[in-house]
């Protein structure tokens, strides 16, 4: 009761989990409390489905897990949000205090179950006195407020568990404010960008919460900005600043190579959010300029001109007060506008072997019949196509998992967990490929109990397709690839949605639009079925085998 009241403090709305033996006692106080339970399926949803909340809200959601499978089923996803930087609180019980590490055999034993968490986490703690809890707990949003966010795992004995806490206060220690960047390492930053004649910024999602202000830098410094996967929305799809496309095509790179002066906000140059083709390090840029709130990251992956430790939106108000001031007409000389460079950029874009004139029809479909729509991807095809070719309407409103660890199984928890943080008006899609779908399908149950309306498009291309593409291509004689699918809408329809099959793009528009009203409606998931061989006309994917 008392771990409920303090996260009630903390703003935490929603627990997702599923009650077992050992975590009876903490859901003593949810039934009084003003928290919502969302019972998954399965535990690794419940951790997707934090995370999903997390990415479309940007704040943290909490799971309540039981020792041993539950929090055994919750690594891969646990994984995922480390990968990704993303908040999730998981609480899971643990032996009592006399048995941690005795090894005998005791129901849901683990050798040690903080060091396995420990390798998926910001932290894992064992709770040994309810005292510490307060304590444990600002720990753990001290991460979520200050520093590189991710998942932190907390474990309760089960005799601390059912220890009385009722003399306790139920206060909360101050949320910290996130650190600030050094004076004199903006004023540099902010004298190199007045001088430079082709700058160019990368953001990616360490800067999701600065997207008003990188939007006003972008209008002073006129230059193009190039978004990561995670970084997706923060400038609107039709800012003529905005190049339509990610640092992974080549065109893009050679784009960056070229200027005089680049910016990186919030990105950690990582392979899947930023260099989906494999192309490797940025080598060769004549001037590079990171943020970023992790030290850490200062020396890994693309080394940096000049380093800034800080909280992206601190940081880019600080550089706007410099540049505020300039008379910048007066300061900036340009050959070509950022912006003419920008519009230049884009049309190269489009003349890209990657870009796929398919999948361009796809997203159209899915922006135009669902204006605003929040948009979660999996490890699919078109998701593949959508790091350099879906413009997102508004930050945290496109994610995927084919960043990070490349998890199967991701969107459809994933959009239940955004689904229940948004707007009711918002329609919340997740892009799932039918291998990816059996991993999870079974969450849509949870959905349909809970009456949260999302929308399934599940592309069919008949088992994991991209895998065996890798193998043709390795030379490999393809092996547990064609796998047996279930009939999907006899499936959807068995857990109580709506379903149905679109045979081709004419289709796909008005069949958004009736979903998204028929789900609404009935407060309850429907599926679309998409099968490839009706939405392209040209060979896809051929990127994906060459890469692997």
């Amino acid at each position: 009761e008392y771990l409920v009241q303090l996260l009630e403090r903390y703003g935490i709305d929603t627990v997702f989990g599923i009650p077992g033996n050992h975590t009876v006692q903490l859901y003593r106080g949810l039934s009084r409390a003003g928290l919502r339970h969302v019972s998954p399926r399965h535990e690794q949803g419940a951790v997707f489905m934090a995370d999903g909340y997390a990415r479309a809200s940007g704040n943290p959601a909490a799971c309540f897990l039981i020792s041993g499978p539950g929090l055994g089923n919750a690594v891969t996803p646990l994984l995922q949000a480390l990968a990704d930087s993303i908040p999730v609180l998981v609480v899971s019980a643990v032996a009592s205090r006399d048995q941690l590490g005795m090894g005998e055999g005791r129901l849901h034993e683990v050798p040690d179950q903080r060091l396995l968490a420990s390798q998926c986490t910001r932290f894992s703690h064992t709770l040994m006195r309810p005292a510490e809890l307060p304590k444990v707990l600002a720990r753990a949003f001290a991460v979520f407020d200050g520093q590189r966010p991710g998942p932190v795992h907390i474990e309760i004995p089960l005799d601390v568990i059912t220890m009385d806490a009722s003399n306790l206060p139920v206060t909360i220690w101050p949320r910290m404010h996130p650190p600030g960047p050094d004076e004199r390492a903006i004023k540099l930053l902010a004298e190199r960008l007045l001088v430079a004649a082709s700058p160019a910024l990368i953001v990616g999602g360490g800067a999701i919460g600065a997207a008003r202000e990188i939007r006003e830098l972008v209008e002073r410094i006129h230059m193009p900005v190039v978004t990561t996967v995670n970084g997706k929305g923060i400038l609107p799809p039709d800012h003529p600043s905005l190049v339509r496309g990610s640092p992974s095509l080549p065109c893009v790179r050679d784009a960056l190579l070229a200027s005089d002066c680049v910016l990186a906000v919030g990105t950690e140059f990582g392979e899947t959010d930023y260099d989906m083709l494999f192309a490797g390090e940025l080598r060769g840029l004549k001037w590079l300029a990171r943020i970023d709130i992790d030290p850490q990251q200062f020396s890994r992956n693309q080394m940096a001109d000049l380093a800034i430790c800080s909280d992206s939106v601190l940081a880019v108000d600080a550089l706007l007060r410099l540049l505020r001031s300039e008379t910048m007409d007066s300061t900036r000389q340009h050959a070509v506008s950022g912006q003419q460079r920008c519009h230049e950029l884009n049309q190269r874009v489009l003349a890209e072997r990657h870009y796929h004139r398919d999948m361009a029809v796809l997203f159209a479909a899915l922006r135009d019949s669902l204006p605003g729509l929040c948009l979660v991807g999996d490890s699919t095809l078109p998701t593949y196509y959508a790091v350099w070719q879906y413009d997102a309407p508004a930050a945290r409103r496109y994610f995927h998992s084919a960043t990070g660890m490349g998890t199967l199984g991701y969107a459809i928890p994933a959009a239940i967990g955004a689904r229940r943080a948004l707007n009711p008006e918002v329609p919340v899609v997740a892009l799932i490929g039918d291998g990816a779908a059996q991993f999870t399908a079974m969450e849509l149950a949870s959905a349909v109990q809970e009456r949260l309306p999302i929308i399934v498009l599940l592309w069919n291309n008949h088992g994991y397709r991209e895998i065996k593409a890798g193998m043709l291509a390795a030379d490999v004689e393809p092996v547990g690839v064609d796998i047996l699918p279930p009939d999907f809408l006899a499936l959807a329809q068995s857990l109580r949605c709506d379903a149905m099959r679109i045979e081709g793009i004419e289709e796909l528009g008005r069949a958004l639009k009736q979903a998204w009203n028929t789900a609404r409606e009935a407060m309850r998931p429907t599926l679309l079925e998409l099968p490839e061989e009706g939405f392209l006309s040209d060979p896809a994917g051929t990127w994906y085998a060459d890469a692997h």
